[in-house]
Order: structure tokens, then sequence, then C-alpha cells
């Protein structure tokens, strides 16, 4: 009987989980794919846009050491693989938009910042606390999402590992229809 009652138990945990991972990883699904965002410079910034390219949307705050911890490494993987890696840094919580872009300069940042709120969050997912980061591979499609810190060495790990691409051929080029 305590055998049959935990087996019971077991299999209740298994379809409980299977089915909060699937609500969890369904919604920035339905979301994500027609987001649409207006840069601090005036530019529409949509997934689609982007295409045949790995998106990092990064969710960051000016008083979240954390988030500014991590801004130099998405400087330097933007910076390193603009033919194959975008990011969108989108700050939230904020009070004035000189701050956070006098932060962004003073901290190099040369991706697009979005001066967003939780609203604007919501196209992609849930954002419950900062940093926040989603990432969507080169088809579009969500690929993982982290809270917390991110390192340039865990998304460029991330997307080695996750890549169509043969690993034979350098990172940035394109693979030809005929390349299969």
């Amino acid at each position: 009987m305590k055998r049959r009652h935990a087996k019971r138990c077991h299999l209740s945990i298994l379809l409980y989980r299977f089915c909060l991972y699937f609500m969890l990883s369904a919604v920035p699904v339905a979301q994500a794919y027609g987001f649409t965002f207006t840069d601090h410079t005036g530019k529409k910034l949509t997934l689609s846009d982007f295409k045949g390219k790995w998106v990092l949307v990064n969710f960051w705050a000016t008083w979240c050491p954390p988030c500014l911890k991590e801004i130099p490494d998405l400087v330097s993987l933007y910076e390193s693989r603009k033919k194959d890696v975008m990011v969108i840094g989108v700050a939230l919580d904020y009070r004035n938009p000189d701050v956070v872009l006098k932060l962004a300069k003073r901290l190099s940042v040369t991706y697009p910042i979005v001066l967003g709120d939780q609203e604007l969050a919501r196209q992609i997912g849930p954002v419950s606390m900062l940093p926040t980061t989603y990432v969507f591979d080169p088809e579009g499609k969500p690929a993982v999402y982290k809270i917390g810190i991110v390192s340039r060495e865990a998304l460029e790990e991330f997307m080695r590992e996750n890549s169509k691409i043969p690993s034979s051929q350098p990172a940035g080029k394109a693979q030809q229809k005929g390349d299969r």
C-alpha cells in the first residue's frame, strides 16, 4: 500500500513539474515573437529584424549592482560578435531618462537602450527580478532566460552548445542552404 501511494505521489509531482515547466516556458513563447521596442534614438526594434542572429534582451536598472556588473560583458559580447549577436538593454524602474542614458554612456554601452516599463517587459515574459535576460536563437525562437547576472563566457558557451552551425565553421558565418 505504501509503495503504491509513493508511486502515485511521485507521478503527481512529475506531472505538476511538467505542467509548471510548460506554463512557464510558454509565456515568453506566446508573447515574444511580436515584440516591438523603440530605442532611445527613436528606432523601432522587432525580433524579426534580427533573424539569423542570437538576440539577448537584458532587463536592468541603474540602481541594480548586479545589472551594472554584467553590462561590460554584454558590451564586449556585442562588440565582438555583431555579425551574429544582438543585445538590447531595457532599462526599467527609472525616474529620469537622462540618468539612464548618462550611465549607459559612462559604461560605454554600444548596443540599443530601451527606456521600458513592466508593460513593455510583458511583451517578452515575466521580469520579477533584475537583471533578467531572455535569449532568442537565430530563428527567433526563445532559447532560455536567466534571472540574475549573466557572463559573456556563459552566454557564448550556451550559444556554442545550441548552435545549428557545424563546429568546424567559424562563428558569425551563416550556413548556406547547400552546405548540409
